[in-house]
């Protein structure tokens, strides 16, 4: 159709003229978020957790989730499915390798990263790289060296990086924390931490089957930075059947992890330099002893911790210790656990505080998402990471040597003991090194 300029001019008249009907969602209100104030979100390894995690993060307003990577099929269509049924399209991207991923997806702000545990620290590094904020599931590295390159890339690249230490963003942990951190127990004593064994003590492999079409399963990827294995379908089956191997997890670290943060927030570490861990035998208690003075209790028992728990009952517990009483938290307490119930009368008040301080949610991944627009540092930030990871994965070393261990927690090394020193990093299988 031809159109000559007097048409073309009138035509752009009426238009100039008629009112222009905007939907409300695209000017953000009514509730909605406008597409320019959305956080642009992805997915590194959506599996078990990673789907409560996609989940979690999909009820935000404020966040556009538009691409998922993961190198098993099942596992990218089935997380792609969650995602377009949330926004009734299918509009979700998936892709099955991660440096194609963040090469070409340059429009993504921030990640989920909810791969198996040795995939956890390079995820994460390769995605600050890329100039993405980081979410990841905790163990949040397999070794002290992979930790401290996490902080070095964060901080290098400007990176949010929080990990899935949940519990310090949940009200009755934070009670439990504030209780111990201002005073109210008086000066701590001991403190412990849920460190329950899980697995990460197995050296064999299991035997060899064949190997599925790479579309299906890239099984070289799977592995990454892990010693080569033989494929066997049974280390991908749901429950964490890899956990028990060494080339793929670890071991007090696998469920300190969850704790040992919680833990430590509630002290007062501002001249702690050192800590000393004292071996008792396989899967037992490891009694340790930071240069304060204070006890740290890594407490351990085989099979489920809590039903034989005397300090707290349910998963993933924390207790303070202190000359005016004791605080506790665990999974599915309604209020904090105390030596007392005087010590519960401010309990909406020392939370309300809390809030007010630290102008912190009490929704983990919020918090990320806060400071992703933000850009101040999350709850759990790499420093935090490091240095509980550091301490877990210290007490694995602990046992894998079978004796007593010094640790220097400012930088990040045992004392006099080159042994222990050589196991804070493991080797890195070609190309996924750091």
């Amino acid at each position: 159709m031809q159109i000559n300029r007097r048409t073309f001019l009138k035509s752009a008249a009426v238009l100039a003229a008629a009112p222009l009907v905007v939907p409300a969602r695209v000017l953000g209100r009514g509730g909605a978020v406008a597409p320019s104030e959305r956080i642009i979100a992805g997915g590194i390894g959506i599996g078990g957790r990673g789907t409560h995690d996609l989940n979690w993060m999909l009820v935000e307003q404020d966040v556009q989730f538009v691409a998922v990577c993961d190198l098993q099929k099942r596992r990218r269509e089935a997380a792609k499915n969650v995602v377009d049924n949330k926004y009734g399209n299918k509009d979700c991207a998936t892709y099955s390798e991660i440096r194609e991923f963040l090469a070409t997806r340059t429009d993504i702000d921030a990640l989920l990263i909810a791969t198996g545990d040795r995939w956890h620290a390079l995820a994460s590094i390769l995605a600050m790289k890329a100039g993405k904020d980081v979410y990841t599931e905790k163990p949040a590295c397999l070794t002290i060296a992979q930790g401290q390159a996490v902080v070095e890339t964060a901080a290098r690249y400007a990176r949010v990086y929080q990990t899935g230490a949940q519990r310090l963003s949940e009200p009755n942990h934070v009670f439990a924390i504030e209780m111990a951190r201002t005073g109210q127990l008086g000066p701590i004593h001991t403190a412990y931490a849920d460190c329950r064994w899980r697995g990460g003590q197995r050296y064999d492999w299991l035997p060899e089957e064949p190997l599925p079409p790479k579309e299906e399963v890239d099984w070289d990827t799977w592995l990454g930075p892990c010693p080569w294995r033989p494929y066997n379908s049974a280390y991908l089956k749901g429950g964490g059947s890899w956990y028990g191997f060494y080339d793929l997890a670890t071991d007090v670290a696998m469920w300190g992890a969850h704790t040992v943060a919680q833990a430590l927030a509630g002290l007062d570490l501002s001249n702690v330099s050192t800590i000393e861990f004292e071996f008792a035998g396989p899967d037992a208690t490891i009694m340790t002893r930071l240069s304060n003075g204070v006890k740290l209790v890594l407490y351990r028992v085989a099979g489920d911790v809590w039903k034989k728990c005397e300090f707290w009952h349910g998963a993933c517990g924390e207790r303070f210790d202190g000359p005016k009483g004791w605080t506790a938290a665990a999974d599915g307490y309604a209020t904090t656990d105390v030596s007392s119930p005087s010590l519960l009368l401010e309990y909406k008040k020392v939370i309300a505080e809390y809030v007010g301080r630290t102008q912190r949610s009490l929704n983990h991944m919020r918090d990320f998402l806060d400071c992703v627009r933000s850009r101040r540092q999350a709850i759990a930030n790499p420093e935090v990471m490091l240095r509980s990871m550091a301490i877990c994965l210290a007490a694995d070393i602990c046992e894998q040597l079978k004796r007593n261990v010094k640790f220097d927690l400012l930088k990040y090394e045992f004392i006099g003991d080159a042994e222990a020193n050589r196991l804070r990093s493991r080797p890195m299988r070609e190309p996924w090194r750091i």
